[in-house]
């Protein structure tokens, strides 16, 4: 299907890694070309070791989710006859325990809010069917139990 890629640095730049006092900070690039600055969240590592500007994974996961069913939304809409003015999203992430009892994301929680103009406005039916029909078509939505895996590259380029 497709291909999607981010690119992560992170340098050491002479900080005490093994007495654990280095920052998390660190640099994302998007195949797109977009740089964003990377951190684990100070709820997981406290500050100054984390970067409270930056964005953190938990972050990145609620925001993928996100940006995912507003785009799924807004292409639905279109398709319906509804003209979308605006749309915000105000989501939140809970850390817990799962299953396993593995510290993750154990709920994400989105609050679309659509704003429609012109002639045709939908109903309040109309607007839940097209967010239950958003939520079914995200891909990240479908991949929250994607088979993750870890494939390292030695330091002169060549997988272990």
């Amino acid at each position: 299907m497709s291909h999607h890629s981010a690119d992560i640095l992170w340098q050491r730049d002479g900080q005490d890694l093994v007495g654990n006092r280095y920052s998390r900070r660190h640099a994302i690039r998007f195949d797109g070309g977009a740089e964003w600055v990377g951190s684990s969240s100070p709820h997981v590592v406290p500050l100054p070791m984390s970067d409270a500007t930056a964005v953190d994974p938990e972050e990145l996961f609620v925001a993928s989710l996100s940006s995912c069913h507003m785009l799924w939304f807004l292409s639905i809409a279109a398709s319906r006859g509804f003209c979308v003015e605006r749309y915000a999203d105000s989501a939140d992430g809970r850390m817990g325990r799962n299953a396993a009892g593995k510290l993750a994301m154990t709920v994400v929680t989105l609050r679309p809010q659509a704003l429609f103009s012109g002639e045709r406005l939908p109903t309040r039916e109309q607007i839940e069917a097209m967010h239950h029909s958003a939520h079914d078509q995200c891909f990240i939505a479908n991949s929250v139990h994607t088979d993750v895996r870890c494939e390292p590259v030695l330091e002169d380029g060549t997988p272990q």
